[in-house]
């Protein structure tokens, strides 16, 4: 794959059948190992990128500008399709055109926009306005001279909203305003995920996280997802890994978990020389 276009391609094309993998890099390196793994695709991660700016995931503290300028790092670094979270895609919905046009500029060929408005006292949008939010983020989409993956994604469950009933509703409105996949991340289980994938005439993404950690990839695809998500998995996962370490010399003084580092010669081969 060498041009955009042809990147757009293969990434609408991996949603027709099957279940595949989208890992989350967090930075241009993390995009150039996990494209050295094999998978198909990747997409960032809003919170992956948060914690390297030294700060807080959620309500919009990382900026539009510093979240297409980190994509556009990853997508230049592989050669594999790369979606973005976008998050609400910007505070009113005039802006996400914008967000759409500018994401594509970056090289992505897909993206993500959730119902989450970012405020305490009210954290989703309400139906009417997230559906307005979708309508426009599919029509800049298809104004774009390659399919655009728009993926529209209702965060019920990640705000306390534990309303199966409504999530489907919202996801089915998605749908309906052209979006090519839903999402609904925080899903409480197995059945839930079953529900959702048999009630949306459209490839559900699932999230990697809570019970979905006891289940393979092959439990996951007889669920009928067909994208599955880490989010900030990795990136947690390497910051579990730093907290240790510093713990360790802070606490102990001692280095034992530099044993378990990559040796230099083998993280310097993971990379390009030039």
């Amino acid at each position: 794959m060498t041009s955009q276009h042809e990147r757009a391609v293969a990434f609408a094309t991996l949603h027709q059948s099957g279940t595949f993998v989208v890992p989350n890099p967090w930075d241009a390196g993390t995009a150039r190992i996990l494209t050295a793994y094999g998978f198909p695709a990747l997409a960032t991660t809003s919170a992956g990128l948060a914690f390297a700016l030294g700060r807080q995931d959620g309500a919009n503290l990382v900026s539009r500008t510093e979240t297409l300028a980190n994509a556009a790092q990853i997508a230049a670094a592989t050669h594999l399709p790369v979606s973005a979270d976008l998050e609400n895609g910007g505070p009113a919905v005039a802006d996400i055109a914008m967000t759409i046009r500018e994401a594509a500029a970056s090289g992505l060929v897909g993206g993500s926009i959730e119902d989450a408005t970012g405020l305490p006292g009210a954290p989703i949008f309400s139906l009417a306005e997230a559906v307005e939010r979708i309508t426009a983020a599919v029509h800049a989409a298809r104004d774009l001279p390659f399919p655009f993956t728009v993926t529209a994604r209702a965060e019920n469950y990640l705000y306390g909203r534990a309303d199966l009933r409504d999530t489907i509703t919202r996801l089915n409105a998605y749908a309906e305003a052209g979006a090519d996949v839903v999402y609904a991340p925080g899903l409480p289980d197995a059945e839930a995920v079953r529900t959702v994938c048999a009630a949306v005439d459209r490839p559900v993404n699932l999230l990697a996280a809570g019970f979905v950690l006891n289940h393979s990839v092959e439990e996951i695809a007889q669920w009928g997802v067909r994208r599955i998500s880490l989010g900030s998995a990795m990136a947690r996962t390497a910051l579990g890994a730093l907290v240790a370490g510093a713990r360790e010399l802070a606490q102990c003084g001692t280095f034992g978990f530099a044993t378990h580092a990559i040796p230099y010669r083998e993280a310097n081969a993971l990379f390009p020389p030039g």
